[in-house]
């Protein structure tokens, strides 16, 4: 899954020992850019905590991330993990410049009824 939405906050740095050896975990959120905006705190693990400590509080960030639930004593947990993180170009447009602008539509002059079909298909 994909998200984009500026950083507004880095979580403090974790890490410990299991038994695979240390671990490293930090955590960042994101506020989306919708019309009613939504913050997101998104895990990171390992190298992916130094690319974190590269971004600046209001950049606008990409991250590529998996979502997974666990039960733990008869209550679920959700983890938004990310697993790839790019800072976007703040003067980035959400529309494509390759793409034209739609054409507007119009009531021809002399027309009675613009709704109707110009052709007899009759489909």
């Amino acid at each position: 899954m994909e998200i984009t939405g500026k950083l507004t906050e880095i979580l403090p740095e974790q890490s410990g020992q299991g038994k695979n050896g240390t671990w490293v975990k930090g955590a960042f959120v994101i506020e989306t850019q919708d019309q009613y905006p939504k913050k997101v705190c998104i895990d990171v693990w390992g190298d992916k905590v130094d690319v974190v400590k590269t971004l600046n509080i209001n950049d606008l960030v990409k991250v590529d991330f998996d979502v997974e639930s666990r039960e733990f004593n008869g209550k679920w947990y959700t983890n938004v993990k990310a697993w790839r993180i790019e800072k976007q170009n703040a003067g980035a447009t959400s529309t494509p410049a390759n793409n034209p602008p739609l054409p507007s539509f119009t009531e021809e002059e002399g027309s009675a009824n613009s709704f109707e079909p110009t052709d007899d298909l009759p489909f």
